[in-house]
């Protein structure tokens, strides 16, 4: 097990050398005056302020906006790196869709004994209602977030999957924005891929998973909850950017077999809908009967090949952190490779030998709700209190099967810029992929979450955490 104290810092080599990665922004970082630096920090929080880039927050503080704290030091990765990282990615994702496509479907990989049947039968994320039906194109996650750690030179490793509705790429277009704007130099002087086309990609991939009743110009609509959502600002960017119209469940209503939008022209059909609702919520006659975030009737124009939703219903089995536990035998099954990129180790719960273990080492280990997200609902051995950790434990053997447990990564760090100069934070990366039938498309670098106390492990926004632009160099 590695601790949090002997952390691989992206930017410096032991011996305090420069990795080559960061030549280039050293040189031009020790040119620079630290107090212009210090002002353009300020202008930062101030261009993110004036956006409107903020989160809510939910639970003590619901209802609280906040501002998402940005570092100005870029996290870099080599083109080399990045080469290695896309293929493992790449493989990672055709796994989860081939995954998803067959516990809908034959669930051979039950069959073969690879993943036990009751992680699919006793789990809520499964939809009964996708069973027998293939989506428009066979993709199930149209968008995907691949969230990675590093713990050494070549040691990048899968940290978790977010295959139902990834979000944080708006924050990625902004902060690579933000830092054009304010440091247009260093772009000239270094060669880093760019990323300002996401949304272009993403309208064309959307548009590649049109049903056949589509037109030659399928329409795209992103569906959101509404303005008290959390990530209702990534929405509302997402399709302006897009060009496409941003609806609400109020919007739409079922018109002979298709999915139509209001306009001022009266209703206009919908070919692909990028849904940010949860399952739940999508179709009150499918689902949940007091939803009024979705559309009545969806699933059947759905199930009849009317209509395209992004990302598929049915496909947030693939971010149940007890399936995570298994994609080294997903991803065997279905590519007849061995996984590029290493999970992190991961004790079941569920499983009496590692519901001991754990218990025995909670104080090392960092346990983790399987259906969670946002950093809720987990326990910090190394950073919690006695008492936080035998009331965890009583939760843990109440229900062990609603937990997995893993090592504390010693993840890397990269410097953040303080007032006192340079200091490492540990970092994680979300990497977005976009799949259509023509393809896999990886955006080159993603969202840096950063962990800005000193010390801390926990990257969430929600946590405290902040972001970084993320680079990816050219040859």
């Amino acid at each position: 097990m590695t601790q949090a104290g002997s952390s691989f810092d992206e930017m410096f080599a032991p011996d305090g050398t420069v990795r080559p990665a960061y030549g280039g922004y050293r040189e031009w970082y020790e040119a620079q005056d630290q107090a212009l630096l210090r002002r353009k920090g300020a202008e930062a929080e101030g261009f993110f302020r004036s956006t409107g880039i903020t989160f809510n927050v939910y639970g003590d503080d619901a209802g609280e906006e906040r501002l998402i704290p940005f570092d100005m030091v870029p996290r870099i990765v080599t083109a080399r790196e990045w080469r290695r990282l896309s293929r493992g990615i790449e493989q990672r994702v055709r796994a989860l869709n081939a995954f998803l496509h067959d516990i809908y479907h034959r669930q051979e990989i039950i069959r073969a004994g690879r993943v036990p049947l009751r992680l699919i039968a006793e789990n809520d994320a499964f939809l009964p209602q996708m069973i027998g039906l293939v989506p428009p194109g066979g993709i199930y996650t149209h968008i995907v977030g691949i969230d990675l750690v590093r713990t050494g030179p070549d040691d990048f490793m899968v940290l978790e999957d977010n295959a139902r509705t990834p979000s944080g790429v708006s924050y990625m277009l902004e902060n690579r924005e933000t830092m054009m704007a304010m440091f247009p130099e260093l772009f000239s002087k270094l060669s880093v891929r760019p990323v300002q086309d996401y949304p272009r990609r993403l309208a064309k991939s959307l548009a590649a998973c049109a049903p056949d009743c589509a037109g030659s110009r399928p329409v795209v609509a992103v569906l959101t909850p509404g303005i008290y959502n959390s990530a209702y600002f990534e929405h509302a960017f997402l399709a302006d950017q897009m060009g496409a119209e941003l609806v609400e469940g109020s919007d739409l209503r079922v018109i002979d077999g298709r999915v139509a939008m209001r306009t001022t022209r009266g209703y206009q059909p919908i070919d692909v809908l990028y849904r940010r609702v949860d399952d739940e919520y999508l179709d009150p006659l499918s689902f949940n009967p007091a939803s009024a975030l979705g559309v009545p009737g969806i699933m059947d124009v759905y199930r009849a090949g009317g209509i395209t939703i992004a990302n598929a219903p049915g496909t947030g089995i693939a971010d149940d952190k007890a399936i995570y536990s298994f994609m080294p035998e997903i991803v065997e099954f279905y590519t007849g490779e061995k996984p590029l990129l290493s999970n992190v180790p991961t004790w079941r719960c569920s499983e009496p030998d590692s519901l001991a273990y754990v218990l025995d080492n909670l104080a090392e280990l960092v346990v983790k709700e399987v259906h969670g997200s946002g950093g809720y609902g987990m326990l910090i051995g190394p950073t919690s209190s006695k008492k936080e950790i035998s009331a965890f434990a009583q939760k843990l053997r109440a229900k062990p099967h609603n937990y997995i447990a893993q090592p504390t990564l010693a993840l890397s760090t990269v410097p953040i810029f303080t007032r006192a100069g340079l200091a490492p934070r540990h970092v994680d990366l979300r990497p977005f992929v976009l799949v259509s039938p023509k393809g896999i498309e990886i955006t080159p670098g993603g969202l840096t979450r950063v962990a800005l106390k000193k010390g801390s492990l926990v990257v969430n926004s929600s946590q405290g955490g902040g972001t970084k632009d993320s680079w990816v160099l050219e040859d």
